[in-house]
């Protein structure tokens, strides 16, 4: 279950955007501080744990660079909501344990509101206005590598305890 503020992006969000490449060679902690900064510069030096990125279509589009989902990670990004994705984008930031849901009604949250997502059963919830959405949810399974904090720490913990 993630509970945050929504931080509300458009179509076509790039991948370079969240990681921009002037940062490649940086660690991840100063990739993140600029993650987004080229079209919402409040962004990274504002957002807390937990917060809700709301996106419209094609979000993480681009480049098929994993430190956006990582630079969303280390920012410590709740859920992603958004109408689509980029494909590499989607996989890779539940490979980092974001969860990313598909969420038509992206256009009813506003900047600000207080959300609530519970991610395997699909519903969204706007605490400030009331509202309550139902989506497609993740997979249990899915979600059980996601909360683990995303495909490497599961697979470790999977091996460890010879679980695989």
């Amino acid at each position: 279950m993630s509970r945050g503020r929504a931080w509300i992006f458009g179509d076509g969000v790039n991948t370079d955007v969240m990681a921009p490449g002037l940062y490649f060679k940086s660690s991840m902690e100063e990739m993140a501080r600029h993650c987004m900064e080229a079209i919402a510069p409040d962004f990274a030096p504002n957002v807390a744990a937990g917060d809700i990125v709301v996106a419209g279509r094609n979000f993480g589009i681009g480049s098929a660079r994993e430190q956006a989902a990582m630079a969303l990670q280390h920012l410590g990004i709740g859920a992603i909501l958004a109408q689509s994705y980029g494909r590499i984008f989607y996989r890779n930031a539940l490979n980092f344990g974001i969860p990313t849901l598909i969420f038509p009604a992206s256009g009813e949250i506003n900047a600000g509101d207080e959300l609530q997502v519970d991610s395997v059963a699909g519903v969204v919830e706007n605490l400030t206005t009331g509202h309550r959405y139902q989506v497609a949810g993740l997979p249990a399974h899915l979600m059980a590598m996601v909360s683990a904090g995303g495909l490497m720490p599961w697979l470790k913990h999977r091996i460890a305890n010879k679980d695989i």
